[in-house]
């Protein structure tokens, strides 16, 4: 019976770098800036490959926040030598509020489409949707939610936020930590990114994890380990809140010209005029600017702001033009793909193929201590 990684207790001196370095047969997780952010240290990795594991939303197409603040980071461990990402597509989870099938299909296409076009290597690494592996993503959610205590779960954050409209609040939500955990535990995950707002879904896995281990009296399940962006990008919509959906706030980086268009010209400003100097610290069009462009074409912008007779539109089609310019390959491959649904469905499939020993693996582990087979 194979058996998972066991990890040291005693983390080594940070570093500068974050991405795995290696030392013979070692590699390191370190701490340090990049331009992802702050990474906290994780832990010493036994083996030449640490496999890292993210959920992706299956909510639509992706917008601008979502390239910057999750894609492009999550993407770029993916490079790191000695990184083994599992990436997939959360189409189970989307079931909580989703309920138009056909919406989930074009979502999950759209996701894809968006996560290869913007540079993941699906041959490296390993990409594929969740409910292609249903029937053993269930089985252990079954599994771990019996060691699950009613109060974590009532305490997560998922189900907390919601619990003063019960009505609203479906079983599903309630049991989606367990699930969440499930896609981790199942891979042999030993690093999962996570923005510190996501923190406590992570050591409700562990958790679960630890409380199935002590019962068996093993380590059957990897325990993983957070990757934690401490400086985690705020992406700010067109009317200056954080960009989201559910604000109806977005760039769709990925959309059409004319949309894109429509979307950065509709970004709010207050009503100086053209003339006078504005101050372009307190200007949203400045702060998305600053997210996409160079250091000279920032400073050229503050100062036209600055000197006056400079407008406020001037500045949204100087924004457009850089976002046109910067992603124009990446729109136009996510066009292609977006054609090809018969590929992305091949992708995804041999993907979970590749997944799929993986997991069957864990979960006989697991069915043989805990007695069913």
């Amino acid at each position: 019976m194979e058996k998972p990684q066991r990890w040291p207790e005693k983390p080594p001196q940070k570093t500068t770098i974050a991405k795995a370095i290696g030392t013979g047969k070692e590699f390191w997780i370190t701490s340090g800036k990049s331009n992802i952010g702050l990474i906290t240290f994780a832990r010493k990795i036994s083996s030449i490959m640490a496999r890292l594991l993210t959920g992706i939303q299956s909510s639509g197409e992706q917008h601008l926040g979502n390239l910057l603040g999750a894609l492009a980071p999550a993407i770029e461990l993916s490079q790191q030598p000695g990184n083994d990402a599992f990436y997939f597509i959360a189409d189970l989870h989307s079931l909580t509020t989703l309920r138009d099938g056909e919406q989930r299909r074009h979502n999950t296409r759209a996701a894809a489409a968006a996560w290869l076009s913007a540079g993941f290597d699906y041959q490296k690494n390993t990409f594929y949707r969740q409910s292609d592996l249903a029937g053993l993503v269930n089985e252990l959610t079954w599994y771990l939610g019996c060691f699950a205590p009613y109060p974590m779960l009532a305490n997560a954050h998922s189900f907390k936020d919601k619990s003063d409209r019960l009505s609203d609040v479906n079983a599903g939500l309630f049991y989606y930590p367990v699930l969440m955990a499930a896609d981790i535990l199942l891979y042999d995950a030993n690093f999962v990114p996570v923005g510190k707002d996501q923190k406590q879904h992570l050591e409700i896995t562990r958790d679960m994890a630890q409380a199935l281990n002590n019962s068996c009296g093993e380590e059957l399940l990897v325990m993983p380990e957070p990757l934690i962006r401490e400086e985690v990008m705020t992406i700010p919509g067109t009317d200056g809140r954080k960009m989201s959906k559910s604000y109806g706030n977005t760039i769709n980086i990925f959309g059409p010209a004319k949309t894109l268009k429509k979307q950065v010209m509709g970004i709010i400003t207050d009503s100086t005029p053209l003339e006078s100097p504005k101050n372009p610290d307190t200007c949203n069009v400045v702060t998305l600017y600053k997210l996409v462009a160079t250091k000279n074409q920032i400073a050229e912008m503050e100062a036209n702001y600055r000197k006056g007779g400079y407008g406020y539109g001037h500045a949204k089609k100087e924004l457009l033009g850089v976002l046109t310019e910067k992603y124009g390959e990446m729109r136009e491959n996510y066009a292609r793909w977006m054609e090809r649904p018969d590929d992305l469905e091949d992708i995804l499939k041999m993907g979970a193929e590749k997944a799929r020993p993986i997991a069957q693996a864990v979960l006989a582990r697991v069915r043989g201590k805990l007695g069913f087979n």
